[in-house]
Formats: structure tokens, sequence, C-alpha cells
């Protein structure tokens, strides 16, 4: 993974954007300035959205523009100090100490941290100057590689902020992906892709503005069955056995819901379901607060997963497309979900959990919501007063699949993406539109669902996504072959 060195620029990947705004810290030093303990800390903390979990202090650092992000990497395990307490974020920051932050923070992250047969630390002449408790870091690190390799080491050198962004960037790439198998065709591709268009000595290279990348929710982002979509199972609970509101229900409410749950037991299609589902969810919670029906939502999403072990409906995530997403938002990647899922149910879904998502990347199918005061008056002669709250309205706009998935990626990005990921035929026009006359390299992703050891998969559904993604030349993700766990350790499949 050779690569040229970049300058420090104002455009610099999110992973690398390792200097302090100048309002909370110093003067911001140009390429050529030593890189410090604290911009690495700063940098990693940054990579990891500021958690609050920091509790660690050092004691000459408490009252530094750096202070939460040394306080954090100590709590973690990543910084240790100098061994008298103190952290000394100003020093210029050695490669020895930056392989050992490195590699600190990948066992942070559960990587596999073991440097394993194929180590090639020994081609580096001045391996034997490492100092002795560096040794493991460095064996690890040249086989991502961090380093130019059959370079130098040079352990107990410094560095300028240029080749800390340039050995930062190595890092992010070599270790992307890491519940992906080392051969996954579909990782390569990611990866030689956002290497390309990142780097602004190549024609290929998309600035930061343009790189948009839209995901689709159930089925690649999330639990597509178990045994049908999380906004069905939501429905069919409200209705049927939510004992606050099932006697409540209307006779339409009643037969779609009675339609969902032959669904999930024969595996029955019926013709208009996704419109007529869209229909009852507007109406089995109108009334409700945009908040009273995300609590609601949070408090289905307690329920287990009827499937599996180990996990509430609420956490059924793919890591391996959670670290798609992450990775993609470290290299500059705005990142939009665009489902068939109610809007506000995916906000739900998203709200406090793994994906750093705001809600104003979340694109869904849609229902009107109104003043609790307005009874129904035009929303052009309402006007909005002290002490209103906004409510659902009870009725539905529009399902959010196919081309319908185009037409609100342009009403509400406003621009062509360059990225595309899905999982069914319902995000095929998204595909084509993201790959079809784009003026920047552009790629679509398709999930196939063979694992049904894992995962409720399907065979033949998969093959059939296997066959369009040769047929249109889309990247065909097999969860089965390409992903080492779907939902992480402690998640069975009963």
């Amino acid at each position: 993974m050779k690569r040229t060195f970049r300058a420090l620029t104002a455009v610099l990947l999110a992973v690398v954007m390792i200097l302090p705004a100048a309002a909370v810290g110093p003067i911001v030093p140009n390429p050529d300035a030593e890189a410090t303990r604290a911009i690495v800390i700063d940098a990693l903390y940054k990579r990891e959205y500021k958690p609050e979990a920091a509790t660690e202090d050092f004691t000459d650092s408490s009252v530094q523009w750096y202070a939460d992000a040394a306080a954090w990497g100590r709590t973690v395990g990543i910084v240790n100090g100098d061994g008298d307490g103190t952290f000394r974020g100003e020093r210029p920051i050695t490669r020895a100490e930056l392989a050992v932050m490195l590699w600190r923070y990948a066992q942070y992250k559960g990587a596999d941290v073991s440097a394993g047969e194929d180590t090639n630390i020994l081609s580096y002449e001045d391996v034997f100057d490492c100092p002795e408790w560096s040794i493991p870091a460095f064996q690890w690190s040249v086989t991502i590689p961090i380093w130019e390799e059959g370079g130098l080491l040079l352990p107990n050198e410094t560095m300028t902020c240029s080749e800390l962004t340039h050995i930062l960037e190595n890092f992010t790439h070599g270790t992307a992906l890491p519940s992906w198998t080392a051969d996954a065709e579909a990782k390569k591709a990611l990866v030689d892709y956002v290497v390309s268009v990142t780097d602004p000595s190549e024609p290929t290279f998309i600035p930061v503005e343009d790189r948009i990348a839209v995901f689709d929710l159930d089925g690649t982002l999330f639990c597509e069955t178990d045994p049908n979509y999380f906004d069905y199972t939501l429905l069919k609970y409200r209705v049927r056995e939510d004992p606050e509101y099932k006697d409540k229900a209307s006779d339409f409410e009643r037969e779609v819901a009675s339609k969902i749950k032959e669904q999930n037991e024969s595996g029955k299609s019926f013709s208009g379901l996704e419109i007529d589902h869209g229909k009852a969810v507007s109406t089995a919670f109108a009334g409700m607060t945009v908040d009273e029906f995300n609590a609601y939502i949070q408090e289905f999403k307690k329920q287990d997963m009827p499937s599996y072990d180990g996990m509430k409906r609420g956490e059924g995530f793919y890591q391996p497309m959670v670290e798609v997403v992450e990775y993609l938002q470290l290299n500059g990647f705005t990142v939009y979900i665009v489902s068939g899922t109610d809007r506000l149910i995916v906000r739900g879904i998203l709200w406090d959990n793994v994906l750093n998502i705001p809600n104003r990347q979340i694109i869904g199918s849609d229902e009107i919501i109104v003043s609790d005061n307005q009874n129904g008056e035009d929303g052009l002669n309402y006007v909005f007063t002290e002490g209103d709250r906004l409510i659902l309205g009870g009725q539905f706009i529009i399902k959010n699949l196919k081309m319908n998935k185009v037409s609100v990626i342009m009403q509400e990005i406003g621009q062509q993406p360059v990225l595309s990921f899905g999982n069914s035929t319902g995000d095929s026009s998204m595909a084509e539109y993201v790959t079809s006359d784009n003026k920047y390299p552009s790629l679509a992703f398709m999930l196939c669902c063979d694992d049904t050891e894992r995962e409720n998969g399907s065979e033949s559904k998969a093959q059939k996504m296997f066959d369009l993604c040769g047929e249109f030349d889309w990247v065909p993700i097999s969860m089965k072959n390409d992903w080492t766990t779907i939902y992480g350790e402690g998640v069975v499949k009963k």
C-alpha cells in the first residue's frame, strides 16, 4: 500500500483532521511542523466521536485543549503517559510511540494485532534500533503496512504533520473493515475506491463536498427479516398485542396486521401491502407527538429478537456494514440513509445506537406532521404558536421505494451520490442512478443474503441478486463468504 505523501490541507480526511480548531487550541501549525503526542491522541479521540467515558486525567493536561482526548486515551489504555502521571502532549511524538499508540488503539477496536508469521519486520535495516517496549507494535504495524515498505522504521525519530497524515492514512486503509474476510473482493473494491478518490494527486479525486454515499436500511445495514421488517413487526405489535391500543384499532389496521401475521408465518405475498402498511402506520400512531412516537419505538426495540439469542430488536445492525459507514465517514464521506421504512421509525431505530448519522441525513417513507391545535386547518392558514406540539397527522404521503428513492435523493440531497449500498430490487433504481453518467467515479454495492447459518438468509433470493450484480455491474457482497461475523460476539441464530 505504497502511496505518495500528501500535503496537510483544509480537506484532510476525517481521520486525519489532526489539528485542533483555533478557538480551542494553539495556532494551527503548517504541514512541516513537528507532530506531537497531543495531536495524535486528539485524532483518535475525534475518530471515536469524542466519547464521554474518560475519567483518568493526567496531572499536566487537565486544562489543555487536548485534556478530554488525553483522559479518554488513558482510560481506555491507549496512552500511559511518561510514568510520573504526566502526558506531555506538546512533546514531539516519536515513530515508536506512534506505533504503540496505534497498536493499542487497534486492540481497543477489537482488531487482531498479532504479528503473524508473515511479518516482514526484518526487512527494515534499523529494526534493532527499536526500543524493546515498541517491538510488538512494530511487528504488527509493518503488516498493515503503516510505514513505507522496504525503507527505514526510524523508531526514535519524530515526524512532521505531513508525514503523520500519510501514516494515519495508511493506518486507516490498512485496518479498514476488520469484520470482513481478508480476500473479500467487495472489501478490496471499496478500499481501492476510497484510496483513489481521496488522493488529491489522482485524476479520480473527489472533493469532500461531493463524497456522498446512500444506504438502504433493512437488509443492508440492519436485520431485514425476523420474521419481517422492523416496521412491519412494530405495526403488528401495535394493532394486535399492545394492550393500550389493540381494542382501539380500526378494521383496516387489523386487516393489514393480519396480513403481516400471515406473511410472517407462511411467507405469502400480498399485493399492495407496502402502501397499506404505510397508511396503517400513519393512522395507528396518529396523535402521538414525535417524541412520544420515538419513545414507543425505543420500548419496542427492547424486545428480544425471535430468531436470535443475545440480541434485542434494536440491536440488529450488521457489524461489517457499520464498519463500512464508519470507514466512509472517516474518509470525508457524508452518509445518508434512504429507506423504504417510515422516516420517523428509521430515526427511532438509529436513535442512541451504533451509527453516527444525524436525523437530517435520514430519508424514508413519510406521513404528515401537524400541530396538535391545528384541527384540520390547512397549513397555509394555521400559524404555529407557543405551546403547540408537533404530532403525527394520520395521513400517509409516500412509500420511499424504487424510483421514489431517486426522486427523493434529488429533492433532499440535491446532487448525485457516488456510492450506493442496497440489497434488493427496491434499491435498483438508486444503484443505477448513482452509477449512470456520474461525473465522478462511482460504485453500487448489493448485499446478497446467502448466509443461512448465522442469518435468516435465502439462497434463492441471494442468487437472484448475484445474477443482477453480474448484469448491471454492481459489486456483490456475500454475507456468507465476505464477513467473519454478522452481528458480533454473543449473538447466535437459534
